[in-house]
């Protein structure tokens, strides 16, 4: 073969392989463009149908939206978990379990239901702040705190903060400070932001298991929970919680519960990976006057399947108080 032969085949081939180079390129480019512009519809046509439910608070010159249900003569005060997409239809179960015999208080944090975003560093400081702030524009100055997940560790700081007003603490598989979440840079959630704002995200919950399916919530509110998954997941509220989230760990290794403080945990009977799970929550009540661990079979979000032996245990536990 000649040299001005081999030359053309080279030439062909090196086209043949730009030509699908620019193939794949433009089929993804396709696809990114046809990704974020369902979102962008699907994201205005899901806004439009959203129904609000409980009541706004100004906290820091912003929206924060807190449900109240039931007319109980002590009140308890619910707070979520790390990305809890709408924390006052998230916890309905439970919420139906209690409500008959206490007033529930469900605050949704900046980020978080149907509350606003807001640039405020996500300190556990500027965190607990600010829920004390929209209790107290309620009127709400005495209550059991209940919280779920990262917002145990917020509690921590709470009780200690608030210490005349916090009657009994409830952890629902919560959050302690000396089992910390690893150190996450500003840095790290850069590419989460931009597949966020792709519309990815939207891909992802379509292709992940449904977290309520099997269990007791209603078709209306099933429908309004994925919406809001849909509209709250990777917030720039909720990255920056999650870039602080080791530090807040930190400076919750200086607390402990006041000994005089009830605390019940409600814990998974069997961590999937952390075998200290219970060890750990056991060493944070050790001092305690009054303390309780009751286990279930169950995984994190123990409050979505077993909502009426949480309410039964809650109300045992908090007869014994007074």
């Amino acid at each position: 073969m000649t040299s001005p032969q081999m030359k053309r085949i080279a030439r062909r081939t090196l086209s043949v392989l730009w030509k699908i180079t620019a193939g794949i390129l433009m089929v993804i480019l396709l696809f990114v463009a046809t990704v974020f512009a369902v979102d962008r519809i699907s994201s205005a046509s899901e806004n439009r149908r959203l129904e609000p439910y409980g009541q706004k608070v100004t906290v820091d010159g912003k929206s924060m939206n807190v449900l109240v249900q039931g007319k109980g003569s002590e009140t308890i005060v619910l707070l979520p978990g790390y990305g809890n997409a709408a924390p006052g239809l998230d916890f309905k179960p439970l919420i139906d379990e209690l409500s008959p015999h206490y007033r529930v208080v469900v605050v949704e944090p900046f980020g978080y239901g149907l509350s606003d975003d807001t640039d405020a560093e996500r300190s556990t400081a500027n965190i607990v702040g600010e829920i004390h702030s929209a209790l107290d524009s309620l009127d709400i100055d005495r209550y059991v705190l209940m919280a779920h997940s990262i917002s145990g560790l917020y509690s921590l700081n709470y009780v200690n903060e608030y210490p005349d007003e916090v009657i009994a603490y409830v952890g629902l598989d919560s959050s302690v400070p000396s089992l910390s979440e690893q150190k996450i840079e500003a840095s790290d959630v850069a590419p989460i932001r931009w597949f966020r704002n792709l519309g990815f995200d939207r891909v992802q919950l379509k292709l992940t298991a449904d977290p309520y399916k099997g269990l007791d919530y209603d078709a209306k509110t099933l429908d309004q929970l994925h919406m809001l998954m849909r509209r709250n997941m990777y917030n720039d509220t909720q990255l920056n919680e999650v870039v602080r989230m080791y530090d807040n760990f930190q400076s919750g290794k200086k607390q402990s519960f006041p000994s005089k403080l009830p605390v019940l945990f409600v814990l998974q009977a069997k961590h999937p990976a952390v075998a200290e799970w219970i060890p750990e929550h056991q060493k944070h009540i050790a001092n305690s006057n009054q303390a309780e661990v009751m286990l279930l079979d169950a995984n994190h979000y123990l409050y979505r399947s077993h909502p009426r032996e949480i309410g039964q245990k809650v109300q045992d536990f908090l007869s014994t108080i007074h």
